[in-house]
């Protein structure tokens, strides 16, 4: 009686709920779910409106695009919001699908609640290829020989992705608040999962219609332990805003998931975590640079007459950033870098 009481016991903990959490499943979770429970009514960049200039190219190699400058636009006295935006349009050629995207992404403004005296900055040249207004720069002869890497900047609030030393992409992201700041330093990309329900939702496990259920979308894992990612998720106009997670525009959070490799792991229980596991491989290297700022990111410099981008000061040696996890403090101590 005792051996089939103990093989029932087995039994019951094997069949324990698929939906259970794990301590992976809560480390993964915790940061992202901060965001989905506290969240408040804050302006957000439509991302449907953003999509056609994000994607937009005109050549293949970086050193094909053309270059681009920047003037300042003041709004007239005398117009009220609807006139300011129309006018606006009316100045640089009347498209507003192509006007209004790109002013909202350089100036981090939706233009709805323009008032006369703003001050906007504007580029000569508003259908180029969406490389052009990068603030990254455009090769990165420190990363020439890795096959990618992908720069996250605090201080911009944008990333930027390179192949070879060559701009692939860039775009603009959301970082963590005062309270609970994106850890700097060097990362690799862990795990990926393409559509993810946060086992901390209120109605986790639930199958009514009407459950709440956080879903995540387009997850990218940096720091296993503290359930740091880059994903998919509103990004509100107003700079730093996350529980530390990287929050992403949906077309550049596709293009990434696409893009990164993973870590290659042996003996693997968690497809989530490395836990009694061996990582053979490190994922695409991310590098989290800049200072924290707590205001909207200021992308460009305010010169009389003339506004200069600001460009990302990219570290000389990307491997020589110090390591962000204890997962990459222990690579580095097997290949001889601490």
């Amino acid at each position: 009686m005792r051996v089939l009481a103990a093989l029932l016991a087995a039994l019951v903990v094997l069949a324990a709920p698929a939906r259970a959490q794990s301590q992976a499943d809560r480390a993964a979770d915790a940061a992202i779910s901060q965001d989905f429970a506290e969240d408040g009514a804050v302006s957000y960049f439509s991302q449907s409106w953003l999509e056609d200039t994000m994607e937009r190219r005109t050549a293949e190699s970086i050193r094909d695009v053309p270059r681009v400058y920047y003037d300042y636009y003041i709004v007239p006295q005398g117009q009220n919001r609807l006139e300011a935006r129309l006018s606006l349009y009316r100045t640089f050629g009347g498209e507003r699908d192509v006007i209004k995207p790109l002013l909202w992404l350089l100036n981090r403004n939706d233009l709805e609640n323009l008032s006369p005296g703003d001050t906007l900055i504007v580029p000569t040249h508003f259908d180029l290829d969406f490389r052009a207004y990068s603030p990254f720069p455009r090769y990165y002869p420190g990363a020439a020989e890795l096959d990618k890497i992908v720069i996250l900047d605090k201080n911009i609030q944008a990333w930027g992705a390179y192949e070879r030393g060559e701009l692939a992409r860039w775009g603009i992201i959301n970082t963590g608040v005062e309270s609970a700041r994106t850890p700097g330093g060097r990362f690799n990309v862990n795990w990926k999962q393409e559509d993810r329900i946060s086992t901390l939702s209120p109605d986790y496990g639930s199958d009514a219609p009407d459950a709440e259920l956080w879903r995540m979308l387009w997850v990218m894992n940096l720091h296993e332990a503290r359930g740091i990612h880059m994903h998919q998720y509103a990004l509100p106009t107003s700079g730093p805003a996350s529980h530390g997670c990287i929050r992403m525009l949906e077309p550049d959070a596709v293009w990434l998931y696409g893009w990164t490799d993973t870590w290659t792991v042996e003996g693997q229980r968690d497809p989530i975590s490395s836990v009694g596991a061996k990582i053979t491989q490190q994922g695409t290297t991310v590098l989290i640079i800049g200072d924290d700022i707590s205001e909207a990111p200021q992308p460009f410099v305010h010169r009389t007459g003339y506004p200069v981008i600001r460009m990302v000061n990219l570290p000389p040696d990307p491997l020589a950033v110090p390591p962000g996890s204890p997962q990459q403090r222990a690579f580095d101590r097997l290949a001889g870098r601490s």
